[in-house]
């Protein structure tokens, strides 16, 4: 009898380790497959480019991502997945992690419990697929919170320089560490049982060693007119109320999945009354998550939407799962008081499923990229992200010119885009990679950082006289934004001509080619032969408008410099007409200021489109302008339904 009844309490905990290693074997396969598969993420270039300078501290992080994106490419060769490798290792061990923390409180079969419940937390089941600061950052940071707990339970000497060693790594990470630090101190202060470690050595060398980690972030800022500071605290944020800031909460349960958001929050509440009764395992862990939980959710209507609605509070519900099956365990007993028992367990399942269902269409959503020409075929163009895509058939592209155009492997190669240039430089070693970025740079916090490293537009006027290949990344640009950027480029050579443009999965990523001649140390003229783009407008059809029989698609393109060669009519990405400027638009040259377009004042042009040669259905119309210079230019967007009897 004893030993049956042992048998049957350990059922359960071996249930929960099966499903463990079954999960974390798929996950990581999934993983490895889609790190090999998909191309390196703006972010992950970056701080690969960040490790060929070698320095304590960037514009925007301390050394860390760059540390370990570096490392894996140093170890394992110029590939994807080499950079990724380490942050791989480190996001396949959060589970594990996960299990370190819970198993001291809990019982073997909760911890087992609560390792699988990361699995079903989407943002933490995808930690380690890509290389950026969030998985050093939740791995140090469960760390921090490991030795803490043990630290201020057992009292040992090894568990506080434990936690102030993995303190001052997270602190190296990232400038969200600090909320751990934040939480800590808020705990210690305000658990009274705890107040003589504030007279004891231990915490005050374990704080010592953990203010170390500040001293990259500092001496970046002190040497740097507080750059790194002005970004994240300052300039990346509006500071005012924005609306949209409300539906922070909406995001999360959406990105966290809703039940599974539900019951974080509902152990959190847990937490907080066990913690009042007393409980201290229970207020630690409390401080640590409402503290990364309650600032993102108190600042996001005034700070930057874009991403602290995202993936920030990660670090609020990680430690949360080491407590979740508790919760589980009494929204199962209220709802077995309620209903039959069997019925409460199939929806105490429901909880975790959902999430799994969440982690699945999770990896399916960022691993689609890998696959961006065959997925086109099945849902078209404009709906696939590309930012992980495209980039090795842009540097093949660049090496084919580097070939035809006689340029040296140690060509000049200068860029609109931040991503493009780093991504150049991966491919291409020898190649010397410049951007005249200000634009992304600014937004992302790096500008600073390409004037340091002199791989600026200042940087290339110290390089004169000397030849180019200048890249524009057309499909991010709208009319504004690539006129200002060949306004630029034009300033910097004496002469800029169109080589060639790349069109990849039908036109959702562009990129032009020009040759540059002859760098001026100072700002030029950008002249009447630069290449600049055209502008283009469609009068009809209109946005959303039901077409049938013989159409009229008409409107006006101008070029001030080079004129307009020809006009395409493109459905679905596909051309299916094309016509010339024909129509006298006075009014476009007036308006337009386009007295100086050759072919002026024919700037109009129209096209009868016979629908009848189309299935019935919904289309993107878009026109194509070819420029004097022969530059191909996609715009004027509307959506339409074809409508034949």
């Amino acid at each position: 009898m004893p030993t049956q009844r042992i048998e049957a309490l350990n059922q359960p905990a071996q249930r929960a380790l099966i499903i463990l290693v079954s999960l974390a074997l798929l996950t990581t396969a999934i993983k490895i497959f889609l790190a090999t598969r998909l191309e390196l993420y703006s972010d992950e270039i970056f701080y690969w480019q960040s490790w060929q300078f070698p320095a304590f501290a960037y514009s925007d992080l301390p050394f860390m991502a760059a540390l370990l994106a570096g490392t894996g490419a140093e170890l394992l060769g110029h590939h994807a997945i080499a950079v990724r490798a380490i942050f791989l290792v480190m996001g396949c061990s959060v589970p594990m992690l996960v299990y370190w923390l819970a198993r001291p409180l809990t019982s073997q079969q909760q911890a087992l419990t609560s390792a699988v419940l990361t699995f079903c937390l989407p943002m933490a089941a995808f930690l380690g697929l890509l290389a950026v600061p969030d998985v050093p950052l939740i791995f140090w940071g469960l760390l921090f919170i490991g030795s803490l707990e043990r630290a201020t339970r057992k009292g040992q000497w090894r568990w506080w320089l434990f936690a102030g060693l993995t303190a001052a790594l997270g602190l190296s990470t990232h400038y969200r560490f600090s909320l751990y630090v934040l939480a800590a101190l808020i705990f210690m202060l305000l658990s009274r049982s705890h107040w003589h470690y504030w007279r004891s050595g231990r915490l005050w060398l374990a704080g010592v060693i953990a203010a170390t980690g500040l001293y990259p972030a500092l001496s970046f800022n002190l040497v740097h007119d507080l750059s790194g500071l002005d970004y994240h605290l300052l300039s990346r944020h509006p500071w005012q109320f924005q609306i949209e800031g409300l539906l922070h909460p909406f995001i999360q349960a959406t990105i966290v999945t809703p039940l599974m958001y539900a019951l974080l929050w509902f152990t959190l509440w847990q937490l907080l009354q066990k913690a009042r009764a007393g409980d201290t395992r229970a207020g630690l862990f409390a401080a640590f998550a409402a503290t990364n939980l309650g600032v993102y959710l108190l600042l996001a209507p005034w700070s930057d939407t874009t991403r602290t609605t995202l993936h920030w509070p990660l670090s609020g519900y990680v430690p949360l799962l080491v407590f979740a099956p508790l919760a589980l365990s009494s929204v199962k007993t209220w709802l077995n008081a309620r209903w039959q028992p069997q019925r409460g367990r199939r929806i105490v399942r429901v909880i975790p499923l959902t999430g799994l269902v969440g982690t699945l269409l999770l990896f399916i959503g960022i691993g689609s990229q890998g696959f961006n020409q065959q997925l086109q075929a099945l849902i078209g163009t404009g709906v696939l992200s590309n930012k992980m895509a495209g980039w090795q058939p842009l540097t093949e592209h660049v090496g084919t010119l580097q070939r035809t155009q006689g340029l040296p492997s140690d060509t000049l190669i200068v860029s609109d885009n931040y991503y493009t240039s780093a991504q150049i430089a991966f491919a291409l070693p020898a190649a010397r990679a410049f951007t005249i970025d200000q634009d992304k740079t600014i937004r992302d916090g790096r500008y600073a950082q390409y004037a340091i490293w002199q791989k600026d537009e200042a940087g290339l006027r110290q390089l004169e006289g000397e030849q180019a290949l200048f890249i524009t990344e057309d499909s991010t640009l709208d009319i504004n934004e690539k006129l200002a950027v060949m306004d630029r480029a034009c300033s910097l050579f004496e002469e800029l001509t169109l080589l060639n443009q790349l069109f990849l999965y039908q036109g959702d990523k562009i990129f032009s080619f020009y040759l540059g001649r002859n760098i001026q140390a100072g700002a030029g003229d950008s002249g009447t032969d630069c290449p600049k783009p055209s502008h283009l407008w469609l009068d009809q059809p209109e946005d959303d408008a039901v077409i049938s029989g013989q159409q009229a698609v008409s409107g006006w393109a101008t070029n001030t410099n080079m004129g307009v060669g020809s006009i395409r009519i493109l459905l679905n990405g596909n051309v299916v007409g094309e016509t010339q400027r024909s129509i006298a638009r006075n009014d476009v040259v007036d308006i337009r200021g386009a007295h100086d377009d050759p072919g002026a004042p024919n700037l109009g042009f129209e096209f009868v489109l016979d629908t009848s040669q189309f299935a019935n259905g919904r289309y993107q119309l878009a026109l194509e302008v070819v420029s004097g210079a022969g530059e191909r230019q996609r715009g004027a967007l509307r959506q339409i339904t074809i409508t034949n009897p």
